[in-house]
């Protein structure tokens, strides 16, 4: 593999898993007011997601793999996002959405214990975020190292809905201890699950990735994809805003993303 492909496969999952981050910084300075704008943003990643997952990656995997492969590929990455989402509680979901009474209710806490279990669910937060951006950090690799306007696709989709995962992370830690450093480095942090998925990705599988095996890896990604959409962006962008909020993300996630397969 080229090293040029390697490079910009790493270098776009960490950028995709900076958006974490990016998420700690609009809680600080936007709170709940951010709320249509996640609405719209989860909406759009999920357009993006669930175009090019039924468009563009699954056809081409029927063409590498073929169709029975592709769909138990698919299949199996269904399966593994919703093992996760079972293993993380529902209050740790960093899928789970916000409102802006919960948020304010953990504005005005000061009770010592009550301080004490923000700072957990945050740090839990955190670690729930870790084990949902592992397997994006790989399909970002996976796609960018070998199909560049793949791989900025999924990076630009990843991204967006990476954004409330650093605001679930850094609003109980910030209201708990009141130190916007800390909630940012452990919004950060768990953003690093992204480049450490793509490591991964190289590391482990790539030197065995032939055109059928990774017409296999395709499925299974788009499979991710898909659920993450349906079961969490959807619902979460619902609750964040307006339906017609969430429906116009949804809308203009898919037209960008048909032209930019038209134009490029």
């Amino acid at each position: 593999m080229p090293l040029d492909n390697i490079i910009q496969g790493l270098f776009l999952a960490l950028l995709a898993g900076f958006a974490t981050a990016l998420g700690s910084v609009i809680a600080f300075f936007f709170g709940s007011r951010g709320n249509k704008f996640l609405s719209f943003g989860m909406g759009f990643s999920a357009g993006v997601m669930i175009y090019i997952s039924l468009v563009e990656i699954i056809p081409r995997s029927n063409q590498l793999s073929g169709k029975i492969a592709t769909f138990i590929s698919f299949l199996a990455g269904i399966a593994l996002s919703a093992l996760i989402d079972k293993l993380i509680p529902q209050a740790q979901n960093p899928h789970e959405a916000r409102k802006k009474e919960d948020i304010l209710k953990l504005k005005f806490n000061t009770e010592i214990d009550k301080h004490k279990k923000l700072l957990r669910t945050g740090i839990f937060t955190a670690f729930a975020i870790t084990l949902h951006n592992f397997p994006e950090g790989f399909a970002t690799f996976v796609f960018a190292s070998s199909d560049l306007r793949l791989g900025l696709t999924i990076a630009m989709a990843v991204a967006i809905h990476n954004i409330p995962e650093g605001i679930s992370v850094s609003v109980p830690i910030y209201n708990s201890t009141g130190d916007k450093k800390k909630a940012f480095l452990y919004s950060a942090l768990s953003g690093l699950a992204e480049p450490a998925g793509a490591l991964f990705g190289f590391i482990i599988l790539y030197p065995f990735l032939n055109q059928n095996l990774f017409g296999v890896v395709m499925a299974f990604v788009s499979g991710i994809m898909i659920y993450i959409s349906f079961d969490e962006l959807l619902p979460t962008a619902r609750e964040y805003g307006e339906g017609h909020t969430e429906i116009l993300g949804v809308i203009s996630g898919m037209s960008i993303m048909a032209l930019s397969l038209i134009i490029i």
